[in-house]
């Protein structure tokens, strides 16, 4: 990750290890309650000098291509669908906390067991594992998602920085450093902040207070005009601050510097005061997509064994939505075990059972997490064919679902279908030009016909939609001097290379000004 512009973490103040908080000035900070018929509060032209939410956003977008590359990525299409999903939910209600750019929010799941979420610049959400399965209920899940969305719309990573021009003690690298570091160490993060300028840090994080409070605000309005319980708030922050007493000495004293507070908890319980209860039934969705976490949190043998373990006491012991989660937890286990035949059983008894389901049998065909699973079990059983007529069926269902228009793309490949591959990838692009992982895709389909120009050119497109403009132009010149390449690629390659050269040089352009 280059470390020229000023990336920020913006970690919500719950975490169970030490983060990086963004922390505004705390008289930019609107004390006011939030009315259904009030818009959510702006910023000032103050804030909106030191970095433009276009300068957020690509901020956001570049480190985003190095989480997409670490293995702790849950790369996984039904999880990020689901989460997708339910942040639209929430956006959809309130458009308002999208920004003043409308930024298009992608939410996405890393694998940590630690009780986490956190935001990107520019509109881009993560959840650990852990918390994910730590929710009891959508309406929790959704609440802790709320909190981010209102760090981002109330862009407090641009408030940050609007208050370090007067404190030029503060070094923007060593914040970052140690928001990265704390993933897997927080005694490395707690080294990282205090060799870089202690002092001047802490007095940043001392108004992380203010800007925790501000997204509990934001958050609990958006939970509650998305049709949410907004109770589930209080109890899923309630759970966390009474987990985090566990910890030592050590990791106490850094949640210090952005607490889960009695006085957070307060202001909470206040504004559930006189709201009417709001009974929601959570959809399967919602426990099909803890089972796969479940799984993917810990693929290896033993965490195998604790899942298959966890989801058997769900058969035993839980609701109808939790059970049939159980089942589909137990087919997914024996996918990972390369048992295909057994996960195919499961499988199959457990959609036989939903489709006699009257209140279940819809999710057969709303969510992605039983398609995607019989896919791979055929082409587990090496079965490519059949994966490629479930992945079509399946797409019919469900033509929006990002993850299945991937696997259906990569089946095709399996099968050999190159010309359809590059076809279905080359209209998908059309639609979806953002989407990087399209080029991937018709990259490995150009690579196994030999078509290596237009392989390099595909890499091309992808890496710079992942803001490597440097591996992009790299991409280019190889493609330029492969022999079969053709005239009409040539004039692509000299276009595309005019247009990221150039904005390469205004990449660099800020990025002096930003040291």
């Amino acid at each position: 990750m280059s470390l020229g512009c000023a990336f920020i973490l913006s970690h919500v103040g719950y975490a169970q290890t030490g983060t990086i908080s963004t922390v505004p000035s705390p008289a930019s900070i609107s004390t006011q309650s939030v009315s259904k018929n009030q818009s959510l509060p702006t910023l000032g032209d103050a804030a909106r000098g030191d970095l433009s939410p276009m300068m957020e956003r690509k901020i956001g977008e570049q480190i985003m291509s190095s989480v997409r590359r670490d293995p702790d990525f849950l790369e996984d299409g039904p999880v990020i669908e689901y989460l997708t999903k339910l942040g639209n939910s929430l956006l959809d209600k309130r458009p308002d906390a999208r920004g003043e750019e409308s930024y298009e929010f992608e939410f996405f799941a890393v694998r940590d067991p630690v009780l986490n979420a956190f935001a990107f610049p520019g509109g881009f959400l993560g959840f650990h594992s852990g918390l994910i399965l730590a929710a009891q209920s959508e309406s929790e899940l959704a609440s802790v998602m709320g909190h981010e969305i209102g760090h981002v719309s109330q862009r407090h990573i641009a408030r940050m920085l609007g208050n370090q021009k007067n404190d030029f003690l503060i070094p923007i690298a060593a914040i970052i450093l140690a928001a990265l570091a704390a993933r897997s160490s927080p005694d490395a993060a707690m080294a990282m902040v205090m060799g870089g300028q202690g002092l001047a840090m802490q007095r940043q994080l001392s108004f992380s207070r203010d800007a925790e409070r501000e997204a509990d605000r934001i958050g609990f309005q958006i939970l509650k005009d998305g049709g949410y319980d907004t109770a589930g708030m209080l109890a899923f922050f309630g759970r966390m601050q009474h987990a985090s007493r566990n910890y030592t000495d050590n990791g106490l004293s850094y949640l210090r510097s952005h607490p889960l507070t009695s006085e957070r908890m307060a202001d909470i319980q206040g504004r559930l005061f006189g709201e009417r209860y709001r009974q929601r039934v959570d959809g399967l969705d919602f426990y099909l997509t803890q089972a796969r976490v479940r799984v993917l949190q810990d693929s290896k043998a033993q965490g195998l064994i604790d899942a298959a373990v966890a989801f058997e006491n769900q058969i035993k012991n839980g609701n109808e939505e939790s059970r049939l989660s159980g089942h589909y937890g137990l087919a997914f286990v024996a996918y990972k075990k390369n048992d295909f035949l057994k996960a195919e059983k499961l499988l199959d008894a457990l959609t036989a059972q939903i489709a006699q389901l009257p209140n279940q049998k819809k999710w057969l065909k709303e969510t992605s997490a039983f398609a995607s699973l019989a896919i791979d079990i055929e082409m587990g059983k090496k079965r490519p064919d059949l994966a490629v007529a479930k992945a079509k069926a399946a797409l019919r269902d469900l033509p929006l679902a990002r993850g299945l228009a991937h696997q259906y793309a990569e089946v095709l490949i399996e099968a050999k279908n190159y010309k359809e591959a590059e076809a279905f990838l080359r209209d998908q692009i059309s639609l979806y030009r953002r989407e990087a992982k399209l080029q991937h895709l018709l990259a490995k389909a150009y690579a196994v016909e030999g078509k290596q120009a237009l392989q390099h050119i595909a890499l091309a497109e992808a890496y710079a939609l992942e803001g490597a403009l440097p591996a992009a132009l790299a991409q280019l010149e190889i493609a330029r001097l492969d022999p079969d390449v053709k005239y009409y690629d040539l004039s692509v390659i000299d276009a595309r290379e005019r247009e990221w050269k150039e904005k390469r040089k205004e990449e660099m352009e800020e990025e002096k000004k930003g040291k």
